[in-house]
């Protein structure tokens, strides 16, 4: 075969193995090593196994469930490299073969937790982990996850579902969610996580790097510009709007004339609350008028009446 052919051959595979997802070094990605011993000094000396069914001698109820995770798919697929699959969130189990005991196990200590899963679960969603406020206050990575029981259909959650996972925690979020006004997350329409990035470190963990920014994924007719612009609304949803839940409509922080006179409390204008059908329920007060809140693009809009 001439130098050309061979050369347009090689290119041609290598177009290939990129199509595929391929790489020069295999189809897995190095994982980052874990310090055993600094998560845990008696890991010293210890030496790995590398038979997992060393394990199922004593372990065998936890195996049995551990098989029907997504763990366990992906590492009988792809076995680590090193080390059995037991010991690669285990750590060498040498020892605590030879004297089966506690001591190894990284109890409650949530950053040597975190470390083990960060070996594989790192980058992506999970870049700004360390620095955000789930990692700040000592939450685990298996507060949230169960890792040895499939107990949700995906992400390996600790509750049937990502809200009953969060509401462990946040109950007055729990709460806020059962008010009159709220985000369809009961409705099963959306959840924490269209919000929330859990391991992320933006402000509230947020999905993206502002409150505003996040609520015009769904609200882009929000965004504006706007030739009249209404300037509560440019600097934060939050001024009027409570996300998580409301007993006012439209997830407002309170009834619709008095958010309005939380500002709007000048004289000459029948900005009192009689004159904004405050005892109809049906009443929208000053929007009966003022229907533009977020902001105006009609040229006789200035005051956000069109």
């Amino acid at each position: 075969m001439s130098g050309r052919r061979w050369a347009t051959l090689v290119g041609a595979t290598s177009v290939l193995a990129l199509a595929l997802g391929w790489s020069a070094v295999g189809a897995k990605a190095p994982k980052k090593g874990v310090d055993w011993v600094a998560l845990n000094p008696g890991f010293a000396g210890a030496t790995f196994v590398n038979d997992p069914e060393t394990c199922r001698t004593c372990h065998e109820d936890g195996m049995k469930t551990y098989a029907h995770t997504a763990h366990a798919r992906t590492l009988d697929a792809t076995p680590a490299d090193g080390a059995g699959d037991c010991e690669s969130c285990h750590g060498p189990r040498s020892k605590h073969v030879e004297a089966p005991s506690g001591d190894l196990a990284l109890g409650t200590k949530a950053k040597a937790q975190s470390a083990v899963c960060l070996q594989c679960h790192q980058g992506g969603t999970r870049f700004a982990w360390k620095g955000g406020q789930h990692q700040a206050n000592d939450v685990s990575c298996t507060a949230c996850h169960t890792v040895m029981e499939a107990k949700s259909p995906k992400a390996l959650l600790a509750k049937a579902d990502t809200g009953a996972t969060c509401y462990q925690c946040h109950q007055d979020v729990r709460a806020d969610m059962n008010k009159m006004s709220h985000h369809p997350v009961r409705e099963n329409r959306m959840d924490c996580a269209s919000c929330h990035n859990v391991h992320g470190a933006a402000p509230s963990l947020l999905t993206k790097p502002t409150l505003n920014d996040t609520c015009y994924t769904c609200h882009a007719d929000k965004r504006g510009p706007f030739v009249w612009e209404h300037a509560p609304a440019r600097e934060s949803c939050a001024t009027c709007h409570s996300a998580h839940g409301s007993n006012n409509r439209n997830l407002l922080t309170s009834k619709d004339p008095f958010l309005c006179l939380t500002c709007h409390s000048y004289g000459g204008h029948i900005n009192l609350p009689r004159y904004n059908r405050v005892s109809n329920p049906y009443g929208s007060g000053c929007s009966n008028c003022h229907t533009s809140v977020h902001g105006s693009n009609h040229p006789s809009g200035a005051k956000l009446t069109r």
